[in-house]
């Protein structure tokens, strides 16, 4: 016998929301707004090392009352519980008592912004969604993950050079389209990219911790 198979894989998991047009002009329109108001939903405390030119606000996005937030986050919490229960091979009998508890905010980014590496402590979960991509460089506020097998390059020969995914070194890159959410483990470093074009790059991200609500369940 001869198998060749992945170890330590990381999921990702990639949606597409299937009408976004509509829910993304209203996003999009709403998170301006919010951002004309200044300091009031901006995020008192940031940390992650970001310029001027990128708009954080506040992590409490997904309690706000607006009909489009409460939109997109039953679409993100839908889709999480489906990755949750696919990865894990829950049925019913264990999801009905998941619940989960998450911060959310919304990035506004326009030319020159670009946000650090970093992950995300104390969540298990983290997702993207993307509202609005003005597009112009091949590298225009990619998402970029850090590849985690740290010691990948201590020797690197021609039987190493060109391995294909996913066994492959280097870092992921992704180009987010209106509508489309990624969904990793909050343990994955991760940045984006300078953005470098014209109109607004506006995301929305989450993490969530998963719990169990009522009678045990047998995991």
């Amino acid at each position: 016998m001869f198998e060749i198979v992945p170890q330590f894989a990381v999921p990702f998991v990639h949606v597409r929301h299937p009408n976004p047009g509509g829910l993304n002009e209203r996003l999009r329109d709403l998170f301006l707004r919010y951002e004309r108001s200044g300091d009031r939903y901006a995020n008192p405390t940031p940390f992650v090392r970001r310029p001027e030119t990128l708009y954080e606000s506040r992590f409490d996005l997904f309690s706000w009352p607006d009909p489009e937030i409460a939109e997109l986050r039953d679409f993100c919490w839908r889709n999480l519980f489906r990755a949750v229960a696919e990865l894990n091979g829950y049925g019913p009998d264990v999801m009905r008592y998941l619940k989960v508890r998450a911060s959310a905010w919304f990035h506004i980014t326009r030319k020159g912004g670009y946000f650090g590496v970093h992950n995300h402590p104390m969540a298990s979960w983290s997702g993207v969604y993307c509202v609005a991509e003005s597009q112009q460089a091949a590298e225009c506020g990619v998402l970029s993950f850090i590849n985690p097998n740290a010691t990948n390059t201590m020797f690197v020969d021609p039987s190493l050079m060109k391995l294909r995914k996913p066994f492959a070194y280097g870092n992921q890159d992704y180009r987010l389209s209106p509508g489309e959410l990624v969904l990793f483990p909050s343990w994955v470093l991760h940045e984006v990219l300078p953005f470098a074009g014209d109109g607004e790059r506006i995301t929305v991200a989450f993490n969530a911790q998963i719990s169990q609500d009522g009678p045990a369940a047998r995991f």
